[in-house]
């Protein structure tokens, strides 16, 4: 049977609750991944670009260089750089992680330097005045009045990581991407796409919901404000 012939087959429906029955170990075995995968870029992620932040806010002259080479990574194509990875790194989940954190850092690194630029001089003037450190300063007034663009930063870089966590199917972690890709080689099997594509929009949905719901939780003050 032809490719197109396969496709629209009257025996090969879009959605069917058997294939679910049959595959719950393999898709729950994708959504594993997927999160793992996905969790692993936006902590490794977020954890770069909090200091390279801060030395971008500290020495201004060093903004545009930091911003511009996490755009410049960012427009790399994906396959292109998983080529460069795997001769060093191997058909790897690390592979994988590294591109993802790659393309993660710009949405992060921009996000908490316009959080912590939006921080009024003279609150922390006020805070200097009260013999606040520049740790305590960090910690008790520039980051939670930068707390929602923060977090905003955080809802960008993770639904589009799931987004793009597909892609690492190519050298064997792609979490829901394995499905997708799988069903296409299994004669386009309409059941198996749809379900890895469906699985990993409501996967994005759901985070990204669980985020806004805890960026509300973290700061009320916000909330306030704008009703």
């Amino acid at each position: 049977m032809s490719f197109l012939g396969a496709a629209l087959a009257p025996g090969n429906p879009w959605f069917s609750m058997r294939y679910l029955r049959d595959n719950s170990e393999t898709i729950l075995t994708a959504l594993r991944e997927h999160v793992t995968l996905t969790v692993l870029t936006i902590v490794i992620g977020f954890l770069l670009a909090m200091p390279l932040a801060l030395l971008a806010r500290r020495y201004r002259v060093l903004a545009a260089p930091i911003l511009s080479v996490a755009g410049l990574l960012y427009t790399v194509p994906s396959l292109a750089l998983f080529s460069i990875l795997v001769p060093f790194t191997g058909l790897s989940q690390t592979t994988v992680v590294i591109g993802l954190v790659m393309y993660a850092l710009l949405i992060l690194i921009r996000n908490i330097l316009t959080g912590l630029e939006g921080v009024p001089a003279e609150v922390r003037d006020a805070a200097r005045g009260m013999g606040y450190s520049p740790l305590l300063l960090l910690l008790r007034v520039d980051l939670p009045i930068a707390l929602p663009a923060i977090m905003a930063g955080i809802r960008i870089a993770t639904v589009s990581t799931i987004a793009l966590v597909t892609v690492g199917a190519t050298v064997g972690y792609g979490g829901f991407g394995a499905l997708i890709i799988n069903g296409f080689n299994n004669n386009f099997y309409r059941a198996e796409i749809a379900t890895g594509a469906l699985a990993c929009v409501l996967l994005a949905l759901l985070a990204d919901g669980m985020l806004l719901g805890t960026t509300r939780l973290l700061s009320p003050w916000s909330r306030a404000r704008s009703t």
